[in-house]
């Protein structure tokens, strides 16, 4: 709630986010509340992350540039790592049942 002096000898103020200007009065509390808007600004962005961090394909808050589908990436390249560990020990099952059954 900031607000500019027009005239301070008269005590005539502009509040410049609605263009009032009005007198400045002595029995009127004033409080600004900037900071508070910084900190819910911050904890807004804070939500966003968390909210981002549910899906694979929005940055994070504090990630690097140019690594918005790297979750992505990661999921599939794993997919492929254990599909392949678990077919290769699915095939080494087949062929020692093969062995074992005399196919062999």
């Amino acid at each position: 709630m900031s607000h500019v002096r027009v005239a301070p000898e008269i005590h005539l103020v502009l509040e410049p986010m609605s263009g009032i200007m009005a007198e400045e009065r002595d029995d009127v509390l004033e409080y600004s509340l900037d900071e508070i808007n910084t900190l819910v600004d911050e904890l807004d962005a804070i939500a966003d992350d968390m909210m981002n961090s549910l899906g694979p394909d929005e940055e994070f808050l504090t990630s690097f540039p140019g690594r918005k589908n790297a979750a992505r990436t990661a999921g599939v390249w794993t997919n492929i790592f254990y599909g392949f560990i678990g077919g290769c020990i699915l095939m080494f099952m087949v062929t020692i049942m093969m062995a074992l059954q005399g196919g062999i």
